[in-house]
Formats: structure tokens, C-alpha cells, sequence
């Protein structure tokens, strides 16, 4: 897979929260730049501020300084540029599997028909076949995900913002979901935007790993991933990965506020 110039630019993003004991600095200025089809990660501790760039990103929070850039094109706090999938997939319980699905190409003004007709043979390719016309209480805890992952994809932008979605699966399906997202990447090409807390999940899945620290959050690393694709999962016990591994646990132990930003790459 080749990369070219950058699909998503976050440059000098900042956030400060106004608070009755004063000014809280969430973030300082953040720069991310991802090119077209690359899977990145974001690792750091709890409240160093993944979920407000997350947010900035998404539209949904105005930074208080900085902007969102996607093709170039300044994007900031403009909603529906991106597909956004939390934590907790959302699925509304009264639709079945398939219209949850289809819920971002209704709000697109997809007509019905040809949104359940662009979903079913995805439903059938990843993994939901014969699941099209339950509804989400009759789903495990994967297979809910795998629909909220489809119903995001299907939102059908080229950036794709991933926040945890494995956090709360038991470590079997987590480790199938991981996988199956990576054939979904490779199948599709979305550039992807992922946060963990799992270290060695951030390694596998991605192309590079952006650590952060906290008072205000900011990225401390930036840290290639130059490991062959399609991944194997035996790649977690080599050499190459165990130092990216060793790397970033160090990293995540500093004092929050001692480092300096650090491109690993360079």
C-alpha cells in the first residue's frame, strides 16, 4: 500500500476549557499528519486529551486554536467529514442489524433500498450473514461491534476515527476483531485514526503510534511501525516488536511533564 500527501492534518490544535477555579489547558498544540490509507494509533494515559482531539477532529468541539485540515481543506468544526465509532457501538435496539447499518446513508439521504442493497453484501463478506435481521440484544459483544465498525465504514468517508472500540470485548474476540478490521483496512483503504490503552494492540495494527503525556495532553513521540503487512500474529513476539513495545512502555512511565516531543523516524 503506497501513501502520498496528507488525507488528515491536525496542525497546532489546542484546547483550553473555561473552569469556576479558572483556565484548564486540556491540550496543547497538537500536529498530526496522516497520509491517504495509513492506520495510526494514539496510546497515553487516562486525560491526556485522545478523546478532545478526537472530538476537534470530528466537528464537534472548537479548538482554542489550530485547525482541522482534510485534502488540504480546512475542516474545523465541520461535522460529517469524518466517520467517528466509540467505546459503546450505539446500536439503537428497536432497528435490526441491517438498518442499523444503513443508519449514516439515511442521514445522507441514501434512498432506503439502495442503502440496505449497498449493505447487505458487506453484512455477508464480514462476517454477519444470517445476522442481517436480528436485532442488537440477540448479538455478542464481536458481533455488535462488527456492525457498528460496518455502519461507520458505510458512513463513507476516507477518515475513519476508532476510540476504544475493542476496550470492553474479552481478550479472544478482541484479538478476532483485530484481524477483522485489519482485512476491513486492507479491503478498503480508509485511513484510520485509532485510540488504545493496549500498547501492544496500538503496535499491531498500525503503520505508527503517537504517545502522549498529560498536563496539558500532548504528543511526546511519534514511533514508526516498520513491520511487514499483512501482519502475522506471531510478529508481537519478534525482536522489531518487542523494542517498539519496550519503547513506548518507557515512554508511557515518564514523568508527564519532563519530555519534549520526539520523532522517532528521524
Amino acid at each position: 500500500m503506497s501513501f502520498s500527501a496528507p488525507k488528515l492534518c491536525v496542525a497546532d490544535v489546542s484546547m483550553t476549557f473555561k473552569t469556576p477555579t479558572g483556565a484548564f489547558h486540556a491540550l496543547a498544540p497538537v500536529t498530526l499528519s496522516i497520509p491517504q490509507g495509513r492506520f495510526v494509533s494514539l496510546i497515553g494515559p487516562s486525560g491526556c486529551g485522545k478523546s478532545t482531539i478526537f472530538n476537534i477532529i470530528a466537528g464537534l468541539l472548537e479548538p482554542s486554536g489550530g485547525r482541522v485540515l482534510i485534502d488540504g481543506v480546512d475542516a474545523t468544526g465541520t461535522i460529517g467529514r469524518v466517520g467517528y465509532m466509540l467505546q459503546k457501538d450505539l446500536l439503537l435496539p428497536w432497528r435490526t442489524v441491517l438498518d442499523n447499518t444503513i443508519l449514516g446513508m439515511e442521514i445522507q439521504h441514501v434512498p432506503l433500498r439502495a442503502a440496505r442493497e449497498r449493505a447487505l453484501p458487506l453484512l455477508h463478506r464480514y462476517g454477519l450473514a444470517g445476522f442481517e435481521y436480528l436485532y442488537p440484544n440477540a448479538l455478542s459483544g464481536g458481533m455488535r461491534q462488527r456492525a457498528a465498525l460496518l455502519r461507520t465504514l458505510l458512513f463513507d468517508t476516507d477518515v475513519i476515527l476508532l476510540d476504544e472500540p475493542f476496550g470492553a470485548l474479552d481478550a479472544q474476540t478482541k484479538l478476532k476483531m483485530q484481524e477483522w478490521l485489519m482485512q476491513l483496512w486492507s479491503d478498503f483503504s480508509k485511513t484510520v485514526l485509532f485510540v488504545t490503552h493496549d500498547v501492544e494492540e496500538a503496535i499491531y495494527l498500525s503503520d505508527e503510534v503517537h504517545v502522549m503525556g498529560t498536563r496539558p495532553g500532548r504528543i511526546i513521540a511519534s514511533i514508526p511501525v516498520p513491520l511487514a503487512r499483512p501482519r502475522v500474529r506471531g510478529s508481537t513476539l519478534s525482536p522489531d516488536f518487542l523494542v517498539i513495545k519496550e519503547r513506548c512502555l518507557e515512554l508511557l512511565h515518564l514523568d508527564p511533564t519532563a519530555s519534549e516531543p520526539v520523532n522517532e523516524a528521524a
